[in-house]
């Protein structure tokens, strides 16, 4: 052990605890940066004890028995899944499979049973039932099956999204006669070293921990914490270390042991967070710890484990778990919001080459942007109602360093300065009441840039073609052949065909026609100008809202000009204002992943910015909720600021959730289910926030979020409802069930369900003088 580390455990144990506490505070509370707010998390899992038969004998266990107790030595693969399955109808992400180290190895009815099934070693069985549990419910398995082999750790990668392995102490003491791990050949702890080295050289994301109370003093417990920093920092593998507080037990050789006192266990915990690397998270058992939750989280714990609304945590079945709404309860008296994770963090889901190909799209299905938990099982487009506005727990604590620094942030947005990127990214990590309080300020300034009218647009889409040269992986709408397996076919639309639509448009109120389609072959600059001069013959009077940045991209290039001569000639054709799609995320890196042959982010701000300057409008547009991050939104919308504040042709600022279904990516495995509604509902405040000054129109979705969906974030920053949107063709096609025409009567309803009146507008937000 290094001279430094020497001292560093005579510090922490003979500082004042109070110091060692607020130590560990600190350092949890600022391990995300200081912007970040801290946060506690924890997994919702349902427990499956796979078999309880061990080749240990640890003098202090009761979940370990024998053969003759057990009705039989494993759990069969039907027993697995019916917990798996009222694991997940509880809305559980983790399937922790629990169970001791090898027990072939000690019992012949162990080895026998596993024969009969096709099976040599109890992890082979285990590989197979976390297989079938991934495959038939999505549950993420855990999977702690003990010491290990590199090996079986690389056999589990496909079917484990993490891995657990508790070390429990560094004390060979604890082998000696009369001790806790005596007759224990697993609990050598140059093995468990050794096995969780061969986890992080199988690149296995790993939860390991530390016991405290069996027998081991207090500088042997942070000589353990120790020799897990060393293993974390040769292999980045941990992810949480575990602070377990040891329980005697009736009917154990250490039933009549005495625990580790309170003062002890919490400066324990302490240095775990003190030593520890500020990635690694630090957690306590909650069930094992119930009278003194606040006192764990003041030690400096982030993290409660994995909790279980199904079943009993089987190792400790005398110690129930804590409700979550009670233990949301506690956290936010703290100040810190509790955020359901998944079993694998959030580092070890954007990371390249943690996560197996074969589960990452089980993992990808139920994470949001920051790799947490999704909040509910609503994704946009789909029929069930959207869960609400964003809401703090009752008795929310929201104070301090963190809550004075986000208020910095949301002041300089109200004055209209621009924001940094990391600034923008803290609001969008915001959540309990902190989200809130981002929420809330969105909503006053809307109230005092645009009023309490909202506004829409009576239009009609016409989307001429889905055929299209481009392979976009979001893109459901676009079509090469007949033969892709989608619901639509292959279809272009002659000129007659889209004046007589444009014609129906205006008998029916439209003041707006919305022309777009995919990247047809065929087409030139010449074909997007018969087009317009289709329409602008057929209805004089209509504005049209047409071409695509990349349309107009290629309209330009096939005539062999520069795009701001081509966007000229479309202006006196009698183009009113482009739409500003086509954007997706302006970040290349995520260009490069969903639509590498498209514009990049420079071309396609170029564009828009020659747009402006020949004088026509645009809208602008974010496509979020699939393989991008909180930063990227950032990005995007510094982006779009600086154009604006440049050209000044934006008329408003539209973000689009991906709709999922439908999505080529999503039905490959490659992306998420689109954003939560918590990051729905933060898209519309935190672009409110970071574009005012430059982009006062805030439009949202109907069409992706739904009528209730949209009323929602009308109160989160939004004002503008968009258009009527007759014959909506693009969010149909990537499945959204929305409709493709909303009625004015839903859209008032919408307004006044805010407290907000309904206004019809013009594209370009004049005054048509209709109130709905």
């Amino acid at each position: 052990m290094a001279r430094d580390d020497d001292a560093l455990i005579t510090r922490l144990l003979t500082a004042p605890l109070d110091d060692v506490l607020a130590e560990a505070r600190m350092r949890r509370d600022t391990r995300f940066g200081a912007l970040t707010p801290a946060r506690m998390t924890y997994s919702r899992k349902v427990f499956i004890p796979l078999t309880r038969l061990c080749a240990d004998v640890c003098h202090y266990c009761t979940f370990a028995t024998t053969p003759s107790r057990l009705h039989a030595p494993y759990l069969t693969e039907e027993e697995v899944l019916e917990i798996a399955r009222a694991g997940l109808a509880a809305g559980c992400k983790e399937a922790l499979f629990t169970l001791g180290d090898a027990p072939e190895r000690r019992y012949a009815a162990a080895r026998e049973w596993l024969e009969e099934r096709g099976f040599t070693r109890t992890i082979d069985y285990v590989r197979h039932c976390a297989q079938r549990v991934l495959e038939e419910t999505g549950l993420l398995p855990h999977i702690n099956a003990g010491v290990l082999e590199e090996a079986d750790w690389r056999m589990l990668r496909p079917v484990a999204a993490s891995v657990g392995l508790m070390l429990e102490s560094t004390s060979e003491r604890l082998l000696d006669k009369g001790m806790c791990h005596h007759g224990s050949p697993d609990k050598v702890p140059a093995v468990r070293l050794a096995s969780l080295a061969a986890a992080g050289r199988a690149r296995v994301p790993t939860t390991s921990g530390v016991l405290i109370g069996i027998g081991e003093t207090p500088r042997e417990r942070i000589e353990a914490l120790i020799a897990l920093r060393d293993l974390h920092e040769a292999h980045g593998h941990l992810q949480e270390v575990i602070v377990q507080n040891f329980c005697p037990k009736p009917g154990t050789k250490m039933s009549g042991a005495i625990e580790a006192s309170e003062a002890d266990f919490l400066r324990t915990i302490a240095a775990a967070r003190i030593v520890l690397p500020d990635e690694v998270s630090v957690q306590a058992p909650p069930n094992l710890n119930d009278e003194r939750l606040v006192e764990l989280i003041d030690a400096g714990i982030d993290d409660w484990g994995g909790i279980s609304p199904v079943t009993l945590d089987h190792v400790n079945p005398e110690a129930p778990w804590p409700e979550i709404a009670r233990l949301e309860a506690v956290c936010a008296r703290a100040g810190l919001p509790l955020v359901e994770r998944l079993t694998i963090y959030p580092r070890f889901v954007e990371a390249e080459g943690w996560l197996d190909p074969a589960i990452r799209p089980a993992v990808l299905r139920l994470a949001d942007a920051d790799g947490l938990g999704r909040d509910s099982r609503w994704s946009p487009g789909i029929t069930d109602r959207a869960p609400g506005t964003v809401h703090a727990p009752l008795g929310m604590r929201y104070d301090g360093p963190v809550a004075a620094r986000l208020h910095r942030i949301l002041d300089r947005a109200a004055g209209g300065f621009a924001l940094g990127e990391e600034e923008i990214a803290a609001l969008f990590a915001a959540r309990g009441s902190a989200a809130q309080a981002v929420v809330e300020a969105a909503d006053a300034l809307r109230a005092e840039v645009r009023g309490d009218v909202v506004t829409y647009v009576v239009n009609r889409n016409i989307n001429y073609t889905n055929i299209c040269t481009h392979a976009c992986s979001f893109c459901a709408f676009s079509k090469t052949s007949s033969k892709a397996g989608y619901r639509d076919k292959p279809y272009d639309l002659d000129l007659e065909e889209i004046a007589g639509r444009a014609r129906e448009a205006v008998a029916r109120g439209a003041t707006e026609v919305c022309l777009q389609g995919g990247i047809h072959p065929r087409y030139t600059g010449e074909t997007y100008l018969s087009i317009l001069r289709a329409v602008k013959d057929a209805c004089p009077d209509l504005h049209v809202h047409a071409f695509s940045p990349l349309e107009v991209s290629q309209g330009a290039r096939t005539l062999g000009m520069p795009v701001s001569d081509y966007l000229s000639m479309l202006r006196d054709a009698g183009l009113g204002s482009l739409p500003g799609t086509a954007a997706e995320i302006l970040c290349d890196d995520i260009r490069e992943k969903i639509c590498p042959d498209k514009l990049t982010t420079a071309e396609w701000l170029d564009v828009v910015g020659s747009a402006h300057r020949v004088g026509l409008p645009t809208t602008s547009t974010i496509m979020f909720g699939h393989l991008e991050s909180p930063l990227h939104w950032a990005r995007h919308l510094l982006a779009l600021r600086e154009l604006q504040l440049d050209t000044g042709g934006i008329t408003e600022f539209v973000p689009l959730p991906l709709v999922h279904m439908e999505a080529p990516f999503y039905r490959k495995g490659q992306c998420r289910k689109g954003p939560t509604w918590r990051e729905a509902v933060m898209m519309h405040a935190v672009a409110r926030l970071a574009l005012h000054g430059a982009i006062d129109s805030i439009q949202v979705s109907w069409v992706k979020l739904g009528m209730d969906g949209a009323a929602a974030v009308l109160a989160a920053g939004a004002n503008d409802l968009g258009g009527v949107l007759m014959d909506e063709s693009i969010s149909r096609a990537a499945g959204a069930s929305h409709g493709q025409l909303a009625e004015v009567s839903d859209m008032r309803a919408a307004a006044e369900s805010v407290g907000r009146k309904l206004r019809q507008r013009s594209t370009l937000y004049g005054d048509v003088g209709v109130m709905a």
